[in-house]
């Protein structure tokens, strides 16, 4: 595979042998992140979890201290007074049933983030195979189905981030932007792992941290040092 001059550059910098220091690496990840646009830095976390097994999953979420500096798209779907609540709280779309068959009808996904009331529940399930392979799918366990709806909006918009374990048993997930500079990226990184520790299931044998690596979108990967969280 041929790679621009820029990411060229940036792997110079990088010992692949090594596993850096997380205070290192994310100090690297800003100094490899060279494109035109503010590149988001995710995390790709491997964990010693079998996904196959339902006692196993690894799924929550937590509100990032610096927020992921994206503007994230809330659709509420309510009825009653919960929809005066979600519009103070700046939902972005509000609807109970008619945005269900909207989704339906058109494919529609004009959102990032979907919240629904426990009532609702029954009728978002009709669009379950739509919602669940793109991850929109509301859970109780993300915080996205809930009576406390001003919550779970503030909390979303204020940097909120779901991590799932993949069939690899892999969590990809955003701390940042690399404009963030290398300390507050950090603090993001160190909240989402200690999300992820907290998370990890009884029935888990062995080292449940394996593997750790952060990235920009365009930049290098750098392995860090697991044993750190």
């Amino acid at each position: 595979m041929k790679h621009g001059k820029h990411y060229v550059d940036s792997v110079k910098l990088i010992d692949p042998l090594k596993a850096y220091d997380p205070n290192e690496g994310c100090d690297l990840v800003c100094k490899t992140s060279k494109a035109k646009f503010d590149e988001t830095v995710e995390i790709s976390c491997r964990l010693g979890v079998d996904p196959r097994h339902a006692d196993q999953q690894v799924r929550g979420a937590v509100v990032l201290p610096h927020g992921t500096g994206r503007i994230v798209r809330v659709l509420v779907i309510t009825k009653g007074d919960k929809i005066k609540e979600a519009e103070a709280a700046g939902a972005d779309f509000i609807g109970g049933e008619e945005m269900v068959q909207k989704i339906q009808a058109e494919n529609w996904f004009g959102y990032d983030v979907i919240v629904a009331t426990p009532d609702m529940m029954g009728v978002v399930g009709r669009i379950g195979r739509i919602l669940g392979p793109k991850g929109l799918m509301p859970n109780p366990k993300s915080g996205t189905v809930t009576m406390d709806l001003a919550k779970a909006i503030n909390d979303i918009k204020a940097g909120k981030v779901e991590y799932r374990v993949d069939k690899t048993a892999i969590i990809h997930c955003p701390v940042g932007k690399a404009s963030f500079g290398p300390e507050k990226i950090g603090e993001n990184l160190k909240a989402l792992m200690d999300a992820i520790n907290k998370a990890k299931p009884s029935t888990a044998k062995g080292i449940y941290i394996r593997s750790l690596y952060i990235s920009s979108t365009m930049g290098p990967s750098i392995k860090l040092n697991p044993l750190k969280f």
